[in-house]
């Protein structure tokens, strides 16, 4: 034990990787600007965006393209309540669908959402949720075509790690995300992003047995496109014994 303690304290970086090593799931929990991840590029809450109804059995979905193979077990995303009025979730519904390219182009036809790949309900033990910013956001319902704004000011993040039975992701293939948020009471909506990649974020109903046509989002005042906030991240013990293990290399090559 005492050499244990000793090749330790001849090691402080060592050491202090192997403490955030045990430490690696509160500490990543939350995701932040530096973190890493493994889709395109993260796409980061729009401060002054719209929040998208995406009360159940509301679904929006966005296309993102795997960077790096291997199982999606943390998801991160950000949304708001309308006028603030925290609600109380009952459960949140994330689902994964296969791509359907779209067939057009520069047509009227848009890509969307394809084969359901994968599903899975979250409870609110299994999500963390964190104030995240403010700014003078609106608030749209494609369904009715009803928007308003300013209607809202916070924005909240919502971390789901360490997903049991998770999607393995394919490098260079897209994929959907699907997430709608079932409410006792209360309007959630999802955040549209200042980064855009692919096509229009898209909307649909769930009913029994599959969805109802997919329609794209657009912004209701302007006409410009609109794609949702959201990160899928490397799972946290991966990224710590990457850190570990390039520290290793550093050190036998000196």
């Amino acid at each position: 034990m005492r050499d244990r303690l000793l090749t330790l304290s001849a090691s402080p970086s060592l050491a202090v990787l192997v403490v955030a090593a045990l430490m690696a799931g509160p500490v990543l929990a939350d995701w932040q600007m530096d973190d890493p991840y493994k889709m395109h590029y993260p796409q980061l809450p729009d401060p002054n965006g719209w929040d998208v109804k995406a009360k159940y059995t509301k679904v929006l979905a966005d296309d993102w393209q795997c960077s790096e193979t291997g199982p999606v077990e943390d998801v991160h995303f950000w949304g708001s309540w309308y006028k603030d009025v925290v609600g109380a979730v009952r459960w949140y519904q994330i689902s994964i669908h296969e791509d359907i390219p779209d067939p057009d182009g520069d047509g009227p036809l848009f890509s969307q959402p394809g084969e359901l790949l994968w599903l899975r309900i979250f409870y609110p033990p299994e999500v963390t949720v964190k104030p995240y910013e403010q700014g003078e956001q609106g608030w749209y319902d494609p369904y009715n075509q009803f928007w308003v704004k300013p209607n809202h000011e916070q924005t909240w993040q919502y971390n789901i790690n360490f997903i049991p039975d998770p999607f393995i992701q394919e490098k260079g293939k897209t994929y959907w995300l699907d997430v709608s948020v079932m409410c006792s009471y209360g309007e959630w909506g999802w955040k549209t992003s200042l980064d855009h990649w692919g096509d229009d974020a898209v909307w649909s109903d769930y009913v029994p047995g599959g969805y109802t046509p997919w329609q794209d989002l657009h912004d209701p005042t302007t006409g410009e496109s609109l794609d949702m906030a959201f990160v899928i991240t490397p799972e946290p013990a991966a990224v710590v014994l990457l850190a570990v293990g390039s520290l290793l290399l550093r050190r036998r090559r000196v």
